[in-house]
């Protein structure tokens, strides 16, 4: 009888695809590896399962242990799979910027998962990486496997991917592309393909805002790929080329593979295609182009796949006049939103406010073009007249200090009518493209708008 042993015994030998209508104008065709066909739903099963087998083989994990690791979801939904199968702990410690749904099927395998921050740097007790660390030394004798710095994690792909890429193309792949996260995904294939031809271009996609195509780390929406640190994991010796692509371009592309697919796939995976259609026009008709898809979109249905969340954060327009019309008609029209840091002091944000006629302020970490993530506050003018005119000492406090909570968000393609019931409650709302903030909506803004100066009402 064809049974496997185990379900552990199924993962791999994920099929190929092509990605007919994506690829229909292009020079020549994109082909899809589908890892969400893994039994865990995804490609992170396979080193899961690999450095499971290696601390036990290696006495780092005994009997009735407990397993601990800082993941995005995918890779602690591998391990937890592993756990259940034999019979170890498994604490999955994550952060805010992850999908419910993927919280909530850690916790359906049985693993206890662990909610962080995600809008902190690394070294902040509160970060995922630094929670983990805390909870290794409360559970004496746990193991983590450490997918960052493991290389038993590009070696899962060595031995299994790669191989399975060399055969199923009949050697004549020439361009791989896939996501850069730990990095070793795209190192272990990278190097396996490499040795059997040295001309195999790897190519990477990275969200933009990610150090591995030149940012710093700074938030984005795509899970489960970019950092913030360089992994151990990753060798970028092996990478050809690394491609940024949006927050915006990646989930578009997600849907738009789903609509003319029929294959539900998750944010990465969009970035991934997004990336590989620019590989894809640039090649031969006789090139071989291969898309790795990590994962399954059923991890993101509340949000990529959730038209609300979508518009919310400025990644659809909705029909009729939207958010955006009224700050296209706006004074100057200019897109610089205009904000103070949290290390500023309060007699500059008054300065600023001067300065450009306005009455509030957003308060934001770093430079433009900010992340929704790294709005923190908002200053208004109200509130500070009356914390100064009780203590002339706070003109020299910072804006942390005298900040209050940040102003509600809308997305630069909703209707007009939800920015009128926003503003029945607030004075004013940040408002979003393309999931980063764009300008500041104000209750005279709107009013404007709708009674313009050559008395035509809009």
């Amino acid at each position: 009888m064809e049974v496997a042993e185990s379900l552990l015994d199924l993962i791999g030998e994920t099929p190929l695809v092509k990605l007919r209508r994506i690829s229909e104008s292009l020079p020549t065709p994109i082909i899809a590896k589908l890892e969400m066909l893994n039994p865990g739903g995804s490609v992170k099963d396979r080193p899961a399962l690999w450095m499971i087998d290696d601390a036990e083989r290696r006495g780092l994990l005994e009997p009735g242990g407990t397993i601990i690791e800082p993941t995005s979801g995918n890779t602690g939904v591998g391990l937890a799979i592993v756990a259940a199968q034999r019979g170890y702990r498994c604490i999955s410690v994550t952060t805010d910027k992850v999908a419910p749904e993927k919280v909530a099927l850690l916790r359906a395998y049985g693993a206890e998962v662990v909610v962080c921050p995600g809008a902190v740097d690394p070294s902040d007790p509160q970060s995922y990486y630094r929670t983990a660390e805390r909870l290794l030394e409360e559970n004496p004798g746990a193991f983590q496997p450490s997918q960052y710095h493991n290389p038993v994690n590009p070696l899962s792909h060595y031995e299994s991917t790669g191989p399975e890429l060399w055969r199923q193309t009949g050697g004549r792949i020439t361009h791989f592309v896939a996501g850069i996260g730990t990095g070793g995904t795209i190192t272990g294939i990278a190097r396996y393909l490499k040795e059997q031809d040295p001309a195999v271009h790897v190519i990477g996609a990275d969200p933009e805002g990610s150090v591995f195509s030149g940012g710093s780390g700074r938030p984005y929406l795509v899970e489960g790929v970019g950092e913030d640190f360089w992994p151990s994991t990753y060798d970028p010796s092996l990478v050809d080329r690394v491609i940024a692509v949006s927050d915006e371009e990646s989930f578009l592309t997600t849907r738009r593979v789903a609509h003319e697919e029929g294959l539900l796939i998750g944010g990465s995976c969009g970035m991934a295609v997004a990336a590989a259609v620019r590989v894809a026009a640039e090649a031969d008709p006789d090139d071989v182009v291969v898309v790795l898809l990590p994962d399954s979109g059923r991890g993101y249905l509340s949000r990529i796949f959730n038209d609300d969340w979508m518009a919310r954060y400025g990644f659809l327009r909705s029909e009729g006049v939207t958010i955006g019309d009224v700050l296209e008609s706006k004074q100057g029209g200019t897109d610089a939103l205009i904000y103070v840091r949290p290390e500023d002091c309060v007699r500059d944000a008054i300065g600023l406010m001067r300065k450009h006629s306005i009455s509030q302020l957003p308060v934001a970490k770093g430079e433009m073009p900010i992340a929704a993530a790294e709005v923190s506050g908002c200053v208004q003018e109200l509130m500070l007249m009356e914390r100064t005119f009780a203590d002339p000492g706070a003109l020299d406090l910072t804006v942390e200090e005298m900040m209050g909570p940040p102003m509600p968000t809308l997305g630069v393609g909703q209707p007009v009518e939800l920015a009128v019931q926003s503003l029945e409650q607030a004075p004013a709302v940040l408002v979003l493209a393309g999931g980063r903030p764009k300008d500041v909506l104000t209750r005279t803004d709107v009013l404007t708008f709708l009674s313009p100066d050559d008395g035509s009402r809009r």
